[in-house]
C-alpha cells in the first residue's frame, strides 16, 4: 500500500487554496514540525522536568503547566522562522505575537492557536492536543493587527488540531472537506490514514463535565435527561464519556458520533471555551464533516469576535444530536440558571 505524507497530500491539495501560491502550504508544514516536536516531549514527559506547574497563572487565570509553555514556544518560534505568518495569536499570551521580519513582510495569513489543550491532564498521562486556525490578514502590509483576528469563523481559510494520544495524529481542513494523518515514528512523518471523514448524523456519546449540572441552564439539565432515558427508537439511553481533554472529547465524537457541551453556568454565564482558539477552529472542522456547532441558539462561525480571548458556550456534534439539544434550549430559553 503506498503512503502519502501530509507534505505530499499538502502540496497536491494546493490548487485548491484560495489565494495560494503555497504560503498556505508551507505554513501547514510549519505547524506540523512545531507538533512534532511537542509530541517528542509529550511521550517522555514522565522522564524529563517538563510536567508539573510554574507557578504563574496565564491570562485565562488558569495554572501555567511546563508543557504549555514548552508547546507554547514551538509554535511561536516555528511560525516566525517560517516567515509566511505576519502575526500570532495564543491562547497563553495576553496579546498578539507581531512578527516583523524581512520574510514576513509579505505574508497574507495570521495564526491563532491553543497550544496545548486539556494540559491539566498531562501529569496523568491523558491525552493532549493542540488546536490552530488560519485566517487571512485584512490588514494591507506590515506586522499584523489585532483587527486581523477579529473575523468571524466564516472567514477562517484553514483549521485543525493534533491530538497527542496512544498514537500521534493531526486532523485539518481547508474548507473542502477533513483528512486525518498519524504520526509514523519510524519515519518522522504524518501518513494520511483517515481521508475525507464524515461524522454520524447521531451518535451514542454525550460530553460535559455532569459535576456543573446543578448549575447548568434549564435546557440543558433537560436535555441530559433525554440522553439518559431508555428509548430503543433512538438508541438510548446515550453513554456519558468525558474526558476533561477538550480535543480527546471532540477527536472521539467526530469519528464515533455524539455531542460534546460546555454550556455557560451560574459561574460562567459566558461560557468558558475561547471563541478564536478552541471554538471557530472545531466548529469549521465539524461542519467540514457534515456536522453542527452552536452557542446554544447561533452557529459559532457566525458569532462576532470583538475581543481576542472572547469565551462562548459550545455544543458541537453530530447534527442530529445538536439540533435536539437546540430544541431544548429554545424550549428552556426563559429558565434561569
Amino acid at each position: 500500500m503506498q503512503v502519502q505524507t501530509l507534505g505530499q497530500f499538502i502540496i497536491e491539495k494546493q490548487k485548491d487554496f484560495p489565494y495560494s501560491k503555497g504560503e498556505l502550504s508551507r505554513l501547514l508544514r510549519d505547524i506540523g514540525i512545531a507538533s512534532k516536536i511537542v509530541h517528542r516531549e509529550v511521550n517522555k514527559a514522565g522522564l524529563v522536568e517538563i510536567l508539573g506547574e510554574t507557578g504563574e497563572t496565564n491570562v485565562q487565570g488558569e495554572a501555567v503547566k511546563k508543557l504549555d509553555i514548552f508547546a507554547n514556544n514551538q509554535f511561536i518560534a516555528a511560525l516566525k522562522a517560517g516567515g509566511e505568518c505576519c502575526a500570532m495569536a495564543s491562547e497563553e499570551n495576553e496579546d498578539i505575537i507581531t512578527i516583523d521580519t524581512p520574510s514576513s513582510k509579505g505574508a497574507k495569513y495570521v495564526v491563532a492557536f491553543d497550544p496545548l489543550d486539556g494540559s491539566s491532564n498531562i501529569d496523568v498521562n491523558v491525552s493532549v492536543g493542540t488546536i490552530f486556525s488560519i485566517y487571512r490578514r485584512v490588514s494591507l502590509s506590515g506586522p499584523g493587527t489585532l483587527e486581523d483576528f477579529l473575523q468571524p469563523g466564516t472567514e477562517l481559510v484553514a483549521a485543525g488540531y493534533v491530538i497527542y494520544g496512544s498514537s500521534t495524529m493531526l486532523m485539518y481542513t481547508t474548507g473542502k472537506g477533513v483528512n486525518g494523518f498519524t504520526l509514523d515514528p519510524s519515519i518522522g512523518e504524518f501518513c494520511l490514514s483517515h481521508p475525507d471523514i464524515k461524522t454520524p448524523k447521531s451518535g451514542m456519546f454525550y460530553s460535559l463535565n455532569e459535576g456543573n449540572h446543578l448549575r447548568f441552564p434549564e435546557g440543558v439539565k433537560k436535555y441530559i435527561k433525554y440522553c439518559q432515558e431508555e428509548d430503543e427508537a433512538t438508541n438510548r439511553p446515550y453513554s456519558s464519556r468525558y474526558i476533561g481533554s477538550g480535543v480527546a472529547d471532540f477527536h472521539r465524537n467526530l469519528l464515533k458520533g455524539g455531542i460534546f457541551i460546555y454550556p455557560s453556568t451560574a459561574k460562567s454565564p459566558k461560557g468558558k471555551l475561547r471563541l478564536l482558539y478552541e471554538c471557530n477552529p472545531l466548529a469549521f472542522i465539524i461542519e467540514q464533516a457534515g456536522g453542527k456547532a452552536t452557542d446554544g441558539k447561533n452557529r459559532i462561525l457566525e458569532l462576532p469576535l470583538t475581543e481576542l480571548h472572547q469565551r462562548t458556550p459550545l455544543f458541537i456534534g453530530s447534527p442530529d444530536m445538536v439540533d435536539k439539544a437546540m430544541e431544548y434550549m429554545a424550549k428552556y430559553a426563559e429558565a434561569k440558571v
